[in-house]
C-alpha cells in the first residue's frame, strides 16, 4: 500500500557552495537508508544527547543549534537537495563534526535506521501545513506519526513542534492530545512560550514583523 507523503520533491538550482557540499560533505556526513539500523554512538564516535530534524529546510537552524551545542550530536533528514548541500557546506565551513545527514522520507528513516527508545529530541519546525481541506491528509502530524516518534524516544524524551498556521497548531495539539504515552510540557495543556534553544528563521522574523504568530508545542514520552 502507497503511503502518502508529507513532502513534494522540488526541483532546485545548486549554487556553488551548495554543490561542494554535496560533492565533498557528503562521504564525511552523509547516511544512506539502505544501510538500515544504525548505531549512532559508533558513528558519532560518542555516547550523547541525540536530537533528530525533520525537515531542516537550508539547515540553517540545524547548524546554528548543532554549533550551540557541541557536546550534543544531530541527526538531520531533508529531501531536498540545494537544502543538504547548503548545510553540508556550513558544516565544512564551521569545523562542525555533530551532526549526521540523511536525504529521504524522514520516517522511513525512523522506521528502518532509528533504535527504539533512542533519542533526546524529534524536532519538526514549520512543516508544510496544506492548507487546503483536501491535502489535510498529507500533514505529517497524524496518530500514526505520534505513535512511531514515541517508540523512538527515550522515556523522558521530547517532541517540539512549530508552525506558523494556527488551523495547523491547533490540528497538532488535538492528534498529540489524543495520542497515548505522551505529557504536553505546557503549563496550560496547550502551548509553550518560544524556547530559547530554537533559532529563529528569516521567514520568522518577517512573519512577527507582519504580525503573524509561531505555535511551538512540546510533547514529553511519559510511557
Amino acid at each position: 500500500m502507497r503511503t502518502i507523503k508529507s513532502f513534494v520533491m522540488r526541483a532546485g538550482r545548486m549554487t556553488e557552495g551548495q554543490q561542494r557540499g554535496l560533492d565533498q560533505g557528503w562521504p564525511k556526513f552523509g547516511l544512506e537508508l539502505q544501510d538500515g539500523l544504525q548505531d549512532f554512538d559508533a558513528v558519532f564516535g560518542r555516547s550523547a544527547p541525540r536530537t533528530f530534524e525533520i525537515g531542516f529546510g537550508m539547515g540553517h537552524s540545524l547548524l546554528e543549534m548543532a554549533a550551540a551545542a557541541p557536546e550534543q550530536d544531530f541527526i538531520g533528514v531533508e529531501v531536498h537537495k540545494p537544502g543538504v548541500g547548503a548545510l553540508l557546506n556550513g558544516l565544512m565551513t564551521q569545523n562542525l563534526g555533530n551532526v549526521r545527514v540523511y536525504s529521504c522520507d524522514a520516517l522511513e528513516v525512523l522506521r528502518h535506521c532509528v533504535a527504539d527508545a533512542s533519542l533526546d529530541r524529534l524536532l519538526l519546525f514549520f512543516p508544510d501545513p496544506w492548507h487546503k481541506a483536501r491535502h489535510h491528509k498529507r500533514r505529517i502530524v497524524q496518530p500514526a506519526f505520534a505513535e512511531l516518534v514515541r517508540q523512538k524516544l527515550k522515556v523522558g524524551g521530547v517532541l517540539h513542534m512549530a508552525t506558523d498556521w494556527q488551523p495547523y497548531a491547533e490540528h497538532m495539539l488535538e492528534v498529540m492530545s489524543a495520542a497515548p504515552g505522551y505529557q504536553n510540557l505546557a503549563a496550560d495543556n496547550q502551548y509553550v512560550p518560544r524556547p530559547q534553544e530554537r533559532p529563529s528563521t528569516k521567514f520568522e522574523r518577517r512573519g512577527e514583523r507582519l504580525g503573524h504568530g509561531v505555535w511551538d508545542l512540546k510533547f514529553q514520552r511519559s510511557a
